[in-house]
């Protein structure tokens, strides 16, 4: 029975001692060994209290001083234990005494190894600590919190936002009706967070001890139980009344400002430094097209200029030269309105500051598109006027020059057709003759029309067929050598009404612009020759568009004066647009050119439509 009993504690994982009344040991097992570092035979004769420091001793003393009251006690005790190698090792030490039957006392310790466990215990604990500080030290109002209404546990940080001192006070709040303004705004978070596992930033009202309300940005997830079920919920509050209250005083203040400044029909737009529009008034909505709903919060400043300008803008507030530092007098700008059109306006602009520092900027804008149009119409009737005086003066000059060349030209005409008359049929001159008389009779026409735009004569008016003037006139130009390589597309509107005027002297015109058209693609290209009908006015549209080389921006204010010509020397008179502005002026109608450098010429004559007879060309 004894071996057995000795096998027993030498498997033992527990170190297993036996001392005298004077605490020698008498015997030990191998786990003791282990733990201790002594073999087992140094154990014998050595005295138990060598293992232990003075102060343990004590503890050790104090146990057994117990055991003198009474045997069969029980006694433990964490305590270090020092080693053969001179090292201490926490150990849990039990001590129990009995009496043999020579009621001599013995005395048994048990010792085991607990190392490991105090440096996990110590471990945790300064993790417990770690996070209980932090948990302390956070700013925003932590919180655990159980399904059925009640704190279990918050930082220092809840406490203060909702103007609590006693945490047990605190924690002994119903939430829903103690805590949420609204106590249906606690059972909608519990749905959203049982839903999705977490809820960020909702943003909810809480009330104070004091009755006082706080927006708070509350964030939050559920929290299990070991079988997996929701127990409750832990979160964040952020506390936002102050910015809340932030946004409330600038609403007031930009209500009170677009009440200031909406009466005015200049276009107003105020935008914080970040470009972002906080003051849209009626007058811009006017000017853009825009609702200030549709801007404000929603469209960047930039986002209402062409490219570049706003930027444009900025630096000429900063700068020293455009009405000082913060101040922009007013200039002439462009804007972007809804559509994507460009709207001409002045503006004058300031830059606001707060404490020497930019915050936003606020610019005054008038619509100049009116201004401008007037500006045009005056202008246009100015050139008008010029021209007119212009072609008044060629209309003299033109008189001098076709009384002059009439008389050669009725004397060539007399001569040639009476030798055509003395001349058989078949001789070879009268072909040439008959070309002499043809070519002055030419001549005379042109010396008519000169008379006839000098008002010496008027022209005879009759309806015309547009259409049927354009291609007479094709077909006297297309055979010709300067024609063969251009491409001639005609687009008529075979609806046209007739119009009142002078056959000759428009297919003259035409026939002027499409010789033009020619020289300037150098023979080469595509001519089309359009018409239509405005109806809004009633008048008929011509227009003769080419590929060619285009007019320079600087000509084309100057394309109708007379003599003005961009031909060579000995190529050009420089007569033939003004006397076709003149024949289309005494048709009651308009001549303009559209021209771009490489992109070609479009001419386009606008005539009024015969009032008394909507009857159409054929």
């Amino acid at each position: 029975m004894e071996s057995e009993l000795r096998t027993v504690i030498e498997m033992s994982n527990a170190g297993i001692v036996i001392l005298d009344g004077d605490y020698n040991i008498r015997f030990t097992n191998k786990s003791t060994s282990e733990l201790t570092g002594y073999q087992v035979e140094e154990f014998l004769g050595m005295n138990f209290m060598d293992l232990f420091s003075a102060e343990n001793k004590k503890v050790i003393k104090d146990m057994l001083a117990e055991h003198r009251m009474g045997e069969n006690i029980r006694s433990c005790s964490e305590l270090e234990i020092l080693t053969a190698q001179g090292k201490r090792k926490e150990a849990e030490i039990c001590i129990t005494t009995t009496r043999d039957s020579n009621g001599a006392r013995k005395i048994y310790a048990y010792l085991r190894d607990i190392s490991e466990r105090k440096m996990s215990e110590e471990k945790l604990k300064m993790t417990e600590e770690k996070y209980s500080l932090l948990f302390e030290r956070v700013q925003q109002g932590l919180f655990i919190s159980s399904r059925e209404g009640k704190f279990i546990d918050c930082n220092q940080a809840m406490l203060d936002m909702l103007g609590y001192k006693d945490k047990e006070e605190f924690l002994s709040l119903d939430i829903a009706r103690d805590v949420y303004v609204n106590p249906e705004d606690r059972r909608i978070f519990q749905d959203l967070v049982e839903r999705d596992g977490f809820v960020k930033e909702y943003e909810v009202e809480l009330k104070r001890k004091d009755g006082k309300k706080v927006t708070i940005l509350l964030t939050g997830n559920i929290k299990r139980n070991g079988d997996g079920k929701i127990a409750g919920y832990e979160g964040i509050n952020t506390d936002i009344t102050e910015r809340k209250n932030i946004e409330h005083e600038l609403r007031k203040a930009n209500d009170f400002f677009r009440n200031l400044i909406d009466s005015s029909v200049d276009g107003i737009i105020a935008a914080d430094i970040k470009g972002n529009v906080v003051i849209f008034n009626k007058g811009t909505e006017k000017l853009l097209g825009y609702k200030a709903g549709e801007v404000i919060g929603k469209l960047h400043i930039t986002g209402l200029y062409p490219p570049g300008v706003a930027k444009d803008i900025m630096r000429k507030l900063r700068s020293q030269e455009f009405g000082g530092v913060g101040r922009l007098e007013t200039t002439q700008s462009t804007l972007v309105d809804k559509d994507g059109e460009h709207i001409p306006i002045n503006i004058s602009a300031a830059i606001v500051y707060e404490d020497g520092r930019e915050i936003a900027t606020v610019g005054i804008f008038t619509d100049l598109r009116e201004k401008l149009r007037m500006e045009r119409e005056l202008q246009d009737a100015q050139l008008q006027l010029l021209q007119s005086e212009k072609m008044s003066s060629l209309g003299k000059l033109a008189a001098g020059v076709a009384h002059e060349i009439n008389n050669p030209l009725g004397g060539i005409l007399i001569y040639s057709n009476l030798l055509i008359e003395e001349m058989e049929d078949s001789d070879p001159k009268r072909e040439d003759l008959k070309r002499i008389a043809d070519e002055a009779t030419r001549c005379k026409e042109i010396v008519k029309s000169l008379l006839e735009f000098a008002r010496q004569t008027g022209p005879k008016m009759e309806p015309i067929d547009i259409n049927r003037a354009i291609n007479e006139g094709l077909f006297f130009l297309e055979n010709q050598a300067a024609f063969l390589n251009i491409e001639i597309i005609k687009k008529l509107d075979l609806t046209l009404p007739l119009i009142e005027g002078n056959s000759s002297q428009l297919k003259q015109v035409f026939m002027n612009i499409m010789v033009n058209a020619a020289e300037a693609m150098e023979g080469r290209g595509a001519l089309t020759v359009t018409t239509a009908l405005q109806p809004e006015n009633n008048s008929v549209l011509i227009e003769f568009s080419d590929t060619g080389k285009g007019i320079p921006p600087e000509y084309i204010s100057k394309i109708f004066d007379p003599f003005f010509t961009t031909k060579e020397v000995g190529k050009g008179t420089g007569l033939g647009l003004s006397l076709s502005y003149g024949v289309i002026e005494q048709h009651k109608g308009k001549i303009d050119v559209k021209s771009e450098v490489g992109g070609g010429t479009c001419f386009v004559i606008e005539l009024p439509a015969k009032h008394d007879n909507l009857v159409m060309a054929g």
